[in-house]
């Protein structure tokens, strides 16, 4: 019997969750903690973390999971990092459900970097609007830059004050490319620092910076460890019948 565990927080695992309850598939959805409001999901749901690698492969033993999907966020390499070691600790089988990244495109004008820290090093010197879209975890060494007004967007407003003084905006996506526009616009941005997290969700605002003329700072993904991966939804299904097939 299957009794999938979907390592979840985005759009995609949304998706995912929705099509394996449909199919009548035993499965739990597990978000980081990140979010303090997730969308419900029709699954069983957990929130927090499970205690680095040990605690995932107790949790994968405990709760007899046949499968794990990591469909984490693709910056997520703590998490992904750790349940490719799981899952090898545990012989489950494993799979990611990754949205390909983000290719640059005739009129982009892309300063790609491997990290935050290369991404601080990037912004000019001289003071500039800066949209910070990175998540709330990552922005603390943007304080080393403290001339350029920032602005940042997350999906819940933030517990403790910020490193440095900025506009926020607080909405969840995703983002149409006349709201990207018009927040570029209004707002007087001159740079935006990204992630390459790929898929449409949070394309909007890199379309809208080709079409401004903006530059921006495209961190690279994290290297991860090998594993099987695939892009789409309908994969991850015909993954886990295949698997299920196989076992009958």
């Amino acid at each position: 019997m299957t009794r999938a565990l979907i390592l979840g927080g985005t759009s995609d695992a949304s998706q995912l969750a929705a099509e394996i309850a449909r199919a009548g598939i035993e499965a739990v959805y597990s978000y980081g903690g990140r979010t303090r409001m997730p969308a419900d999901q029709p699954l069983p749901t957990r929130i927090g973390g499970f205690g680095g690698v040990s605690g995932l492969a107790d949790y994968i033993r405990r709760e007899s999971i046949t499968h794990v999907i990591d469909a984490t966020h693709p910056f997520a390499a703590e998490m992904s990092r750790n349940a490719v070691e799981a899952c090898k600790e545990t012989g489950t089988p494993l799979i990611a459900l990754e949205r390909a990244p983000w290719v640059r495109a005739p009129g982009d004008n892309w300063i790609e970097v491997t990290d935050v820290g290369a991404a601080v090093a990037a912004l000019p010197e001289t003071p500039a609007k800066v949209f910070l879209a990175i998540g709330r975890q990552h922005i603390a060494p943007f304080a080393t830059k403290p001339q350029h007004p920032y602005t940042l967007r997350f999906v819940d407003p933030p517990e403790a004050p910020l490193p440095f003084a900025a506009e926020m905006i607080v909405s969840r996506g995703p983002f149409t490319l006349d709201g990207e526009l018009e927040m570029l616009r209004t707002r007087g941005i001159a740079w935006i620092v990204a992630r390459n997290s790929g898929g449409d969700g949070a394309r909007a605002k890199i379309d809208a910076a080709r079409m401004l003329g903006l530059p921006v700072i495209m961190i690279s993904r994290p290297k991860l460890p090998e594993r099987q991966q695939v892009e789409s939804v309908a994969e991850i299904m015909q993954w886990l019948g295949h698997r299920d097939r196989l076992g009958a």
